[in-house]
């Protein structure tokens, strides 16, 4: 029997906190619950906010936390040829598209549309509205020609109709519970529209990176958390489309503060390292989420 694989994937673009424990905490306990291997994985594809500073920091508190993580690390920033030869094989088979639209230019065209048809726009799963499809249908060479004489950066998104038609349903996935036994999602990617995969400023994406890495770290089971759970309909048709396997997936509850709002780097929510300042021990860290753990899928 294959060895499970378990990976924990931070972002170095903030000091974690409380809810950033948890998932780690969750991962190392399922690996040892199953008998897997623990990886770490530095997810620092925005290289603009992901900073050295920032990373050592979080393998700081991992290790103060005393988790058992192998040695070195994948750095995703350092997989950029990776990523590219992925999208690369994506285009070639006319899945991908030039997309030089600022956002001001989309939010615009989305209004033109709600005024004309007096509905709202649809949304993703994470409650953007979905791409109008501006850029899709254009020749590509003159997307590429108009963006580079204006000197506009250039972001490649998937089109979904074409990579449903390439990997039509159903897009199911295994979910998978604390006694090992196992569950199947449909999934719905249909429901992202046509996502950017490459970012303007780097040569890839968060769901690009993802399901490339995981599958070259060998990962088996997937654990974050809920609020990624949406992203996994369209990991699994990536994972599709790229010939990848699709890892088990459980996604846990969320961490939130006194008034019900889930922890975030963005909202200056309490990191690791302030508690630790306060005589917090990583026992205290433990004993904190036990007495109000998200309960998981």
């Amino acid at each position: 029997m294959t060895q499970p694989v378990f990976r924990f994937a931070p972002s170095p673009n903030g000091r974690l906190h409380l809810g950033h424990a948890f998932s780690a905490l969750e991962n190392a306990r399922l690996a040892a619950r199953f008998g897997g291997r623990l990886l770490l994985r530095i997810e620092d594809i925005d290289t603009t906010r992901c900073r050295p500073e920032l990373e050592a920091a979080l393998v700081d508190d991992l290790a103060w936390l005393g988790l058992p993580f192998e040695p070195d690390p994948v750095r995703q920033s350092e997989r950029f040829p990776v990523y590219e030869a992925a999208a690369a094989g994506l285009r070639a088979r006319g899945l991908l598209y030039p997309c030089a639209c600022s956002r001001k230019e989309i939010a615009a065209a989305i209004a033109a549309r709600e005024a004309e048809t007096g509905r709202p726009w649809p949304r993703d799963p994470d409650g953007a509205p979905l791409y109008p499809g501006t850029c899709r249908g254009r020749d590509p060479d003159a997307v590429l020609a108009e963006a580079a004489r204006e000197g506009r950066p250039v972001a490649w998104r998937l089109d979904i109709g074409r990579a449903l038609a390439a990997a039509p349903g159903p897009h199911l996935y295994q979910r998978f519970a604390e006694d090992d036994a196992t569950e199947t999602v449909s999934a719905d990617p249909a429901r992202w529209g046509d996502v950017v995969l490459v970012r303007k400023e780097t040569p890839t994406s968060y769901h690009l990176a993802v399901v490339v890495d995981d599958a070259a770290q060998a990962v088996t089971h997937v654990v974050r958390g809920r609020d990624l759970e949406a992203a996994t309909d369209l990991h699994v048709l990536l994972q599709r489309l790229l010939g990848l396997p699709t890892p088990l997936y459980r996604h846990h509850g969320l961490v939130r503060d006194e008034a019900g709002a889930k922890l975030a780097k963005s909202l200056g929510s309490r990191p690791l390292a302030e508690l630790r300042e306060a005589g917090w021990s990583p026992q205290d860290v433990r004993a904190a989420l036990a007495g109000a753990a998200p309960s998981s899928d």
